[in-house]
């Protein structure tokens, strides 16, 4: 897949890829779920958006996260493909492999996920960052694309077959955020098999693994070794 995150910096080699990350970022939920189940260890360095490192701005002067810096001085700064660098070193849970349909399909779907259904997550959470966002608009919107999940949720246990995939543990953060933002109103849509996906989801020891809260890294200070503990089943 091409790489458009993929690039190059001058950093200096590191004993381990350096992961940048903000712990209640979607974005960077996935990639950590990613890098946990694989067994690929990473330093983590837990960031403060209102006050970004440096060192985070000179690997990616977009100043998003997650970014990953390998220990080659390659950076990734999109969360799919640093959740697909880590599936490539491991993948003992078959996140590539879906029971049903293919690596293609699910990556289709992600995309309607951070296409149109992002910016409609954003227009319903974040109505005045947007001047003229309709914010029920943009629910009515959002809630067309999860509807489409519930479609499939009724048919299979996962977005792709009977087990957790890669469409469903990058998907899960932004339906995560869209039902946060009126948890009562989510509640009565008829989603009842979406809902039990996204509480399987957040129950799962993989997501649990990576929510963990770290102090905010400063430079000079060593990071944090991640994933922390035991694998753990999606």
């Amino acid at each position: 897949m091409a790489q458009e995150g993929d690039q190059k910096t001058d950093l200096r080699p590191a004993a381990l890829p350096v992961l940048y990350s903000f712990r209640r970022c979607p974005y960077a939920m996935r990639a950590r779920m990613a890098i946990a189940v694989s067994g690929q260890r990473c330093e983590l360095r837990e960031v403060v958006l209102r006050d970004k490192p440096a060192e985070l701005l000179a690997a990616s002067p977009k100043g998003t996260v997650p970014v990953l810096v390998d220990t080659d001085g390659r950076v990734i700064d999109q969360s799919l493909d640093i959740m697909l660098w880590a599936l490539e070193r491991g993948d003992p849970d078959g996140w590539l492999r879906p029971s049903r349909g293919t690596l293609k399909d699910m990556l289709a779907l992600i995309a309607d996920c951070d296409g149109n259904f992002k910016r409609d997550l954003d227009g319903y959470k974040y109505p005045e960052r947007q001047p003229g966002a309709n914010a029920e608009a943009h629910r009515a919107q959002g809630a067309l694309f999860l509807a489409r999940l519930e479609a499939r949720l009724q048919a299979t246990r996962c977005l792709h077959g009977e087990h957790a995939a890669l469409a469903d543990m990058a998907i899960a953060p932004f339906v995560r955020q869209f039902a946060q933002v009126d948890a009562a109103w989510f509640d009565l849509q008829p989603w009842p098999a979406l809902r039990g996906w996204l509480q399987a989801r957040l129950e799962a020891p993989v997501f649990e693994r990576v929510m963990a809260k770290h102090a905010p890294w400063r430079s000079g200070q060593p990071g944090i070794g991640f994933p922390p503990g035991q694998p753990g089943a999606a």
